[in-house]
């Protein structure tokens, strides 16, 4: 069924170059929560007004666009990134912190084995701890997780290279892993627990022989 609604896209995507403004909202309603999501990481409340700069260009520029449904997705992160940091540098603040000069030349595990930082907790909070990690850890964890691009797509948003972006994303996750391990630990700790003498002790028996 995902594959199915991916072609679906993918047959929007290119009627909607050639001006159908069905397709264009259901391109729109795909893109939209993902695009408004990396917005809020980076300029807060004001994600709705960037997004919404940024969709006055999408649909300016699409019938030029050239590429696949991931290219279009990367494409319209690229936007909003741009229009985002168009935004800060108009209220003259900076995103949190500058990127690593350091050129990065090892690849990093991939990052499946650390989406499940993110699994029980609220998007609401997973995009506030997200936002508190070191810029190109954030921006490259919501690229790879939050809107779903390769982490080719994603380097291309950023000007970096694949592994650059593998290896911020991997890096951020194992952040919000450790900062989410204390709150699992509690909740396990919190959990009742089955009083020993209720349980079965090796020789079979019920362990409350003797209890009156």
């Amino acid at each position: 069924m995902e594959r199915a609604d991916e072609e679906e896209l993918g047959r929007a995507l290119r009627a909607a170059q050639d001006g159908d403004e069905e397709s264009f909202r259901m391109l729109y309603r795909d893109v939209q929560p993902r695009l408004i999501r990396f917005a809020g990481a980076l300029v807060g409340p004001d994600a709705e007004d960037v997004t919404s700069e940024a969709w006055l260009q999408i649909a300016r520029d699409l019938p030029s666009f050239r590429g696949d449904l991931d290219g279009f997705r990367g494409w319209t992160a690229t936007i909003t990134r741009h229009r985002a940091l168009d935004h800060l540098r108009r209220k003259s603040r900076r995103p949190g912190s500058d990127l690593p000069v350091e050129e990065l030349v090892t690849m990093a595990a991939e990052v499946d084995t650390e989406l499940d930082a993110l699994d029980g907790i609220a998007t609401q909070d997973a995009l506030r701890l997200i936002a508190e990690l070191p810029s190109d850890q954030a921006e490259a964890v919501l690229l790879r997780v939050v809107v779903g691009l390769d982490a080719k797509s994603a380097g291309k948003v950023l000007g970096k290279r694949p592994g650059a972006v593998r290896t911020a994303a991997y890096r951020g996750l194992r952040r919000l892993a450790e900062r989410l391990a204390p709150v699992h630990d509690d909740a396990e700790d919190a959990a009742p627990r089955t009083p020993p003498l209720a349980q079965s002790d090796k020789s079979g028996g019920t362990g409350a022989e003797g209890v009156t």
